[in-house]
């Protein structure tokens, strides 16, 4: 290995920290633009400021690199990875608040766990009181930890505290690439990294650090699993601590890296048995190399998971869960990046070559081969998980899959350009490296640009249009017809209502969003897929549509003392006659054959898998009469109508 266990280690810890200063300081200094939009003025000036980092990182690379002392080179380097990353992302959303995607769709229940995470120092669900998180809250939790910081609530620290991680991951990316290549190529390699996850993996930045170190953690496991010495201790240790990591953040990843890890033992070990290693010895071989693997891994897991352990008997009587019901279209197909008609698509295919070609010569080719090949397999084993009627959400390792083939096809590049300095006359070796360097430096600002103004443009345009919690937008829109233009006042009216704190306040809500914002405890989580299994979804939804039966105040308060479950003290339900209703909510109020005409509505949903969209949304509708009683108290706000439980105040 390249790089010495105490230089990888300060190098992680030092790049580190200079990635999250120099990203929350340019972070900082973009809010300060102001440009208002619509425009593309900040388009363009991302644009601009990615390419003058490339373009002096490149002409360092080409030739300067021998001309500064080993620290500052190292230190420009983190500089400029993350510099890079956070002017790229930061200026396009220099004027919301808002990370890609706003509030909506998946970003509501990721506001919600910033939030939950930000307004307690403990592990706890997302949603649901009293239960153990199913959702491993690892980067959450710190997140939650840097809104204390700042200050700030968790929803508005998301963003900062995101492009951080992203920055981040892009200079321990460098770092670990630096333990298995030698340092130009880790550059590169980190630098075409944060390209694929431009274009493919941050909008998803709890998961995408353990996309990114997927790549060396498998060279560096490949290298361990085959040396015919014994391996070193902190190189296992390492690669404990990646599975480790991948645990308390993102499940899908530590599954998988677990898969890949035994797989290449089994190959290592296979190949030894072959050569006339006994199998026994072989066994016990592959068994002591693992072993440190998954002890580490194990401890840093039982930081977030313990929790879940102890409240269920998680390896013989597991709860259901609906997270893998989910099969888009990306899902439903191999993945086969490398016949895309553009730059990326090219680089990838001459990474695949190069894998194919230099598989059995090269030990960094072999263990990415390895690696794309157990993505497949992965999308295999999915495909084959339907029967089972459930998925392995295999689609979430596309982000993987580029990024190693396009590291790939980097390594394949330069070897190319090697191998053609050595068959023409010294004479052309400088032009060659010139004009290498340029196309290089031409191709990454053409993924830049396709980052910035294609493959994010519908998640920058959501990150503006998504409403505030204080009833407005990045724009400055108040529209009345919009839910989220009363955020604001419902926020207010549940607190004049049950004189308590969000945290103590347990809503049963039919617009989700109002716990994206205020850390309210939820009687009932959005979708099924994202329902903690230990709080029995399917059997609330059941207890909802029980109460939507009552005729009169004291039916429904009986019912309510009777249920198993902690009942909600506020109900947040749409009201049809109120005049800025929807439309549809609005003509079923004037549908005199109508039996819902003039019952308050509560949106629910089931698990519809395998269909798509995976979810069936329903509603379950209250007469006014059940809430018409000394124990409730009601507020009309805008489309909706509040209750407070009197009793429970």
């Amino acid at each position: 290995m390249r790089l010495p266990l105490r230089s990888t280690v300060s190098e992680l810890i030092a790049g580190s920290v200079v990635a999250a200063v120099i990203s929350l300081a340019l972070q900082f200094a973009v809010a300060r633009l102001g440009i208002s939009e619509p425009s593309f003025a900040p388009e363009a000036l991302a644009s601009l400021g990615a390419a003058l980092v490339l373009l002096i990182t490149f002409g360092l690379l080409a030739f300067g690199r021998r001309r500064f002392p080993r620290p500052v080179r190292l230190a420009g380097t983190w500089a400029a990875l993350s510099t890079f990353t956070t002017l790229a992302l930061a200026i396009p959303l220099q004027a919301t608040r808002y990370y890609f995607g706003g509030s909506s769709t998946d970003n509501g229940f990721r506001l919600q766990y910033m939030t939950r995470m930000a307004s307690s120092w403990g592990l706890s669900d997302m949603n649901y009181a009293g239960t153990a998180p199913y959702y491993p809250g690892g980067w959450f939790w710190l997140g939650g930890r840097f809104a204390n910081l700042l200050g700030w609530e968790g929803w508005a620290a998301y963003k900062p505290y995101a492009l951080i991680w992203v920055a981040v991951t892009s200079v321990v990316a460098f770092t670990l690439w630096s333990v298995v290549v030698r340092r130009r190529l880790a550059l590169l390699a980190a630098v075409v990294t944060s390209l694929a996850g431009m274009l493919h993996g941050i909008e998803e930045p709890y998961a995408w650090p353990s996309a990114a170190w997927l790549a060396p953690i498998a060279v560096l496991t490949w290298h361990a699993m085959r040396r015919e010495q014994r391996a070193p201790r902190w190189t296992l240790i390492c690669i404990g601590g990646y599975v480790g990591f991948a645990a308390i953040t993102y499940t899908l990843h530590f599954g998988f890296a677990v898969l890949l890890i035994v797989a290449m033992a089994v190959v290592a070990g296979t190949s030894r048995v072959r050569r006339g290693e006994a199998v026994w010895a072989t066994v016990k071989r592959m068994f002591l190399r693992l072993l440190p693997i998954g002890i580490v891994s194990g401890l840093i897991s039982l930081l977030v998971w313990a929790p879940y352990v102890l409240a269920t008997h998680v390896f013989t009587d597991n709860p259901r869960s609906a997270a893998l019901h989910y099969l888009p279209e990306d899902g439903s197909f191999l993945p086969v990046p490398m016949t895309d008609a553009s730059v990326f698509g090219a680089l990838c295919l001459a990474g695949f070559a190069w894998l194919i070609l230099r598989a059995k010569r090269s030990e960094v080719a072999g263990a990415m081969l390895t690696l794309v090949i157990a993505i497949y397999v992965w999308f295999g084993l999915s495909t084959l998980a339907l029967v089972a009627k459930t998925t392995l959400l295999a689609f979430r390792l596309n982000v993987i899959l580029g990024v190693v083939l396009a590291v790939a096809g980097v390594f394949a590049v330069l070897e190319f350009i090697g191998w053609l300095r050595e068959r023409v006359d010294v004479g052309y070796a400088a032009r060659i490296t010139t004009l290498s360097c340029a196309l290089g430096l031409l191709g990454a600002v053409t993924l830049t640009q396709g980052a910035i103004g294609t493959a994010l443009a519908t998640s920058t345009e959501q990150a503006y249009e998504d409403y505030y919690p204080t009833g407005d937008n990045a724009k400055g829109a108040r529209d009345p017809d919009k839910t989220g233009s009363w955020a604001d006042d419902v926020y207010r009216e549940i607190s004049d209502l049950t004189g308590r704190p969000p945290e103590r306040d347990l809503l049963l809500s039919t617009d989700y969003k109002l716990m994206s914002f205020r850390p309210y405890w939820g009687f009932q989580q959005e979708t099924p897929h994202y329902a903690n299994p230990l709080a029995d979804y399917d059997e609330r939804a059941a207890e909802i549509e029980r109460w939507s039966k009552a005729r009169n105040a004291p039916e429904l308060v009986n019912m309510l003392r009777r249920s198993e479950f902690t009942t909600p003290n506020v109900f947040v339900l749409r009201n049809p006659a109120s005049p800025v209703a929807s439309e549809a909510d609005q003509e079923r109020a004037a549908d005199p054959s109508d039996e819902n005409a003039g019952k308050l509505a509560l949106n629910l949903k089931g698990d519809a898998f395998p269909q798509q969209p995976n979810v069936r949304d329903y509603d379950v509708h209250f007469d006014p009469v059940a809430f018409d009683g000394p124990q409730f108290e009601r507020s009309d706000v805008g489309p909706y109508t509040i209750i407070a439980v009197r009793d429970a105040r």
